[in-house]
């Protein structure tokens, strides 16, 4: 047996044993409504469908700036829909765009889906985005030390991954470019988490939901198995791999997880998880869970201007 495969039965076995409690470890009810909303009116992008990669005519990303003269701290933006859908674009009242009210500059990113490319090929697309924003931080006024990442559902599974798989043999691709560059973020927005895909079927009949998409995560046709290359109880190793969890080690990033407890789509204890992870290898700093009492997947939640607030304010402690 190689050390690789070793090293994933071990984890796999740690996963499974620990993955399906229905106790959350912590419950922070988000006390943050009464912030003040702030204003997206200087949310002209800069510079759209920049390539960071030439692999693939999906490598590209859209740059927005705040007014002044920088350097700007970056947020990555990470969209969601299930690694086969979704798209970079935001329009102009796009919450993730109030960001540059508070100074940040914000890069919006796409990566190739899954019907173009497996895993880790996602992965692999976002560290080469976090790598071009290093290598060009002159030209767009970036402050390359200060680079954090936003990303919810699928675009959240990757934000967790960036910001815990530095160095992981596999979960990086420097000949996409700028190979001299860190690909390290010092800080993790991630909602509606993804975080170990074999146990989301069971932790959903927990919590009273039916079967993702009526079959279940774990069936062949289901996103995350399209994700992997073939049914997650096939390839359980490569279940490990994906997993932000099985990669959290010393240096990583600090993590600001949220997740609804009424979440039918990705269940909340997922985030959970990867929250009792963090906090036992890294210290209670390195993560804070919001647990939204009945919150859906995607509802305002996640989008309302006070959440963006919160949002600022944990990245103005990271950053």
């Amino acid at each position: 047996m190689s050390l690789y495969n070793a090293r994933a039965v071990a984890l796999l076995s740690l996963l499974v044993a620990t993955a399906c409690t229905d106790a959350p470890t912590a419950v922070r009810t988000p006390a943050f409504l009464a912030e003040p909303a702030l204003d997206a009116s200087s949310s002209a992008p800069s510079v759209k469908d920049i390539a960071y990669a030439t692999k693939s005519a999906a490598q590209k990303l859209d740059v927005y700036t705040p007014t002044g003269t920088g350097p700007f701290p970056v947020v990555l933006w990470i969209h969601a829909g299930a690694w086969q859908s979704g798209d970079k674009k935001l329009p102009i009242t796009a919450h993730q765009l109030l960001l540059l009210a508070s100074g940040y500059a914000v890069v919006s990113v796409n990566y190739r889906l899954s019907a173009e490319a497996k895993f880790p090929a996602q992965i692999h697309d976002v560290k080469a985005a976090v790598r071009w924003v290093r290598a060009n931080a002159a030209l767009y006024k970036f402050d390359p030390n200060r680079v954090g990442v936003w990303g919810h559902s699928a675009g959240a599974h990757l934000a967790a991954l960036l910001g815990t798989s530095r160095g992981v043999a596999g979960l990086t691709d420097v000949s996409l470019g700028n190979p001299t560059q860190s690909e390290a973020v010092k800080a993790v927005v991630a909602q509606a988490t993804p975080v170990y895909l074999l146990t989301m079927d069971q932790q959903l009949a927990i919590d009273g939901c039916p079967k993702y998409g009526g079959v279940g995560f774990n069936a062949a046709s289901s996103p995350a198995s399209r994700l992997l290359g073939a049914a997650l109880p096939t390839i359980q190793s490569k279940v490990v791999l994906a997993s932000p969890r099985a990669h959290v080690n010393a240096g990583d990033s600090k993590f600001l997880l949220q997740h609804g407890t009424g979440d039918c789509t990705i269940p909340w204890q997922q985030g959970d998880f990867l929250h009792t992870r963090l906090r036992a290898v890294l210290g209670t700093s390195a993560s804070t869970l919001d647990l939204f009492p009945g919150g859906k997947h995607d509802d305002i939640n996640f989008r309302s201007s006070a959440n963006v607030a919160r949002i600022v304010t944990f990245l103005r402690s990271a950053l």
